[in-house]
Parts: C-alpha cells; sequence; structure tokens
C-alpha cells in the first residue's frame, strides 16, 4: 500500500522482450501504483533472469496459466501483434483489464472482437499510445485550443528509423507481415496516426503508397500517407525504415501561425505567431511508459476509463486497415462526429 491508502494494482505481464525489458517492467517495478505479481515468457532462463531483475514474484512459461491466476488483476500485453487478439481475449475472458502494446490487433476486425469482449464484460481496455501523455502534446493541444496559430489547415509528420533484420535475427518478427501487419507504418507510423486524431479529430480518408525502396521484403521500408479529417485539414505522414537520418517531427500550419516540433520524443516546440517567433522545451520523463501504465492502474482501482481507450486504438487500426487493406475505404458504420474514436 502507498502512503496514500492506494492498494497497488497486481500486474500479471505476457511477453518479456525488448519493450517489456526497456519500458514496462521498470515502470510497474518503480510506479507506486504497481505490483510485479506475475510474468510469462516461453523462453524459462530469460524468464527466470527477467523476473529476478524487476522483482516479479511469479514466473509462468505459459501465459494461459497467468491469465487464470485468481490473484493477478490486470494483464498487460507486450507480445508480437499477431498475438495481441487472442491473449486480449483470453485475459478478459477470465475476468481481467488488459493494457495491450500497439498496434492493437493485425487488423479492424481483430481490434474489433477485442472492444466488443471488453464493452461485454464492462472490463477496461487500453492501448499503449503513451504519446498522449507527453508533455509537448499536451502543449500542443493548448495552442490550439486557444487559437494562437488560427485554424490547423495542414500537419506534416516525419518518422524515420534505420530499420532491417534478416530471418532468425532479434525482432525480425517485425518484417514479417503474418506477425506483425505490416512496417514502419504499422509499427511506428500508428503512434504518429493516434496522435493526429488526437489532436483533430476523426479521419475521413486515407491514401498513400506504400514502397520498398531500399529492402525487398514481405513489408514496405516507407510509406507516404495523406490523411483527411473531418474537419477542413490535410496531413501528410512519412514513415520509414530506408533512410540514414532518424526523424521525429510534427509541424501544424494554421491561417495564423504554425507549430514546429523538431523532436517529438525531446519535446522541443517552435511557435511562430503575428508576434514572430518563440522556443519552448517540454521533455518527457524518464521513463515514457510509465504515465500510460500509471494512469490505466488508478483507473482500474477508481473504476473509470483510461485516458488512452480501445476505443481510441481502434480509431487507428481502422486507418491502418483502410491504407493496408480497403483501398481508402472506410466501413459505412463509422461513425463521423467530432471526438468520437469511429465506432456508434
Amino acid at each position: 500500500m502507498t502512503g496514500t491508502g492506494f492498494i497497488p494494482l497486481a500486474w500479471g505481464l505476457i511477453g518479456a522482450g525488448d519493450i517489456a525489458q526497456k519500458r514496462v517492467a521498470p515502470a510497474m517495478r518503480d510506479l507506486d501504483s504497481c505490483r510485479c505479481l506475475s510474468v510469462s515468457r516461453a523462453d524459462t532462463a530469460r524468464l527466470d533472469a527477467f523476473a529476478d531483475q524487476f522483482d516479479f514474484e511469479r514466473r509462468e512459461p505459459d501465459w494461459r496459466s497467468l491469465v487464470r491466476d485468481p490473484e493477478v488483476e490486470a494483464v498487460y500485453i507486450a507480445t508480437p501483434v499477431h498475438l495481441h487478439e487472442e491473449q486480449t481475449l483470453a485475459a478478459l475472458e477470465a475476468g481481467k483489464p488488459v493494457l495491450c502494446e500497439k498496434p492493437m490487433a493485425l487488423d479492424a476486425p481483430g481490434a474489433r472482437r477485442m472492444m466488443a469482449a471488453a464493452d461485454a464484460r464492462g472490463l477496461a481496455l487500453g492501448v499503449a499510445y503513451y504519446r498522449r501523455f507527453f508533455p509537448v502534446v499536451k502543449r500542443i493541444r493548448q495552442i490550439l485550443e486557444d487559437g494562437l496559430i488560427g485554424e490547423p489547415v495542414l500537419a506534416v509528420m516525419e518518422n524515420f528509423e534505420p530499420f532491417h533484420r534478416e530471418s532468425g535475427e532479434p525482432r525480425s518478427w517485425l518484417l514479417d507481415p503474418k506477425l506483425s501487419g505490416g512496417g514502419p507504418l504499422m509499427d511506428m507510423g500508428c503512434h504518429r496516426v493516434d496522435l493526429l486524431i488526437h489532436l483533430f479529430g476523426p479521419i475521413v480518408d486515407v491514401s498513400g503508397k506504400a514502397d520498398n525502396l531500399r529492402y525487398q521484403r514481405s513489408v514496405e521500408d516507407s510509406a507516404a500517407v495523406i490523411l483527411g479529417f473531418q474537419r477542413s485539414l490535410r496531413a501528410v505522414l512519412l514513415s520509414a525504415h530506408c533512410a540514414f537520418e532518424p526523424r521525429d517531427t510534427l509541424e501544424i500550419y494554421g491561417t495564423r501561425g504554425t507549430v514546429r516540433i523538431p523532436n517529438l520524443n525531446r519535446g522541443d516546440l517552435i511557435l511562430v505567431t503575428e508576434q514572430g517567433e518563440s522556443r519552448e522545451s517540454h521533455p518527457n520523463g524518464p521513463n515514457v511508459h510509465a504515465p500510460l501504465i500509471d494512469d490505466f492502474s488508478r483507473a482500474v482501482r477508481e473504476g473509470r476509463p483510461p485516458v488512452v481507450t480501445g476505443e481510441m486504438a481502434l480509431a487507428t487500426t481502422e486507418v491502418l486497415d483502410a491504407f493496408y487493406h480497403r483501398g481508402g475505404k472506410f466501413p459505412s458504420w463509422i461513425t463521423r462526429s467530432p471526438g468520437t474514436s469511429g465506432r456508434n
């Protein structure tokens, strides 16, 4: 129990790979709102080392045993994308709220099944779109709400990270569409799609091109995406593994000013208005997953929805599905009202 009387939420963690090692498990270990109860990984030697490092009380080679554990109060799913749906549905069936890594599922039908299962059981379902918690993102929303750049009309995001793996190398599963669902747009670009929806509301059309400009492989190494919003705004998202220089930029052009973010993770902001140019800094904390996990833990305890819901993540998966599988078309039932996540 913490000093405020809050009882830490007992977490079960499925998956002990890269993101769990770097961010998820350290956050669970260090947050007062969390208790590291159980972790699952098929490789038992690595499982023991991971559990010892992050003070997990129990270790389960079979993830199904973890979700059946009556003392596990919530499940974090940090496995490859093709496992998200099965593991989420099993955890929800066992009565556990779920916080799942992004993207939500391989495709929109899978994401909708996850959402329907959570709704049917009245359980929280969240997805790890942690950039909504960035201080610089909160500042951008304030700038837009205050009308400091007038009406936003154009947005441009660049998301480049050099990446390629041969079969069998660590993280090579990201280049197998049956396991990952797609290339850089699916893996990294989904964060940017979610952020654009967070800033500007529902997306109503999507077009563009996925290419293999450098690497001949089963998923794209670059994607150029044009997004149309219900409001009078267009966004261009470039997501790539093939460029040498990493990029993580956002530029928003309004009728009376501009917001430039040279590096979203670093949190620097340039504001250009009729009064001139100003520079601000809104850095993140040391672990960008921590605010997400802390909020979800407290939301479960308090009986409220988490800040980042499955409903929000479904809206992003619908956009990805329209780009990869439906030629830019959205299902006719998607709601177009401002502020909704895309379902009736």
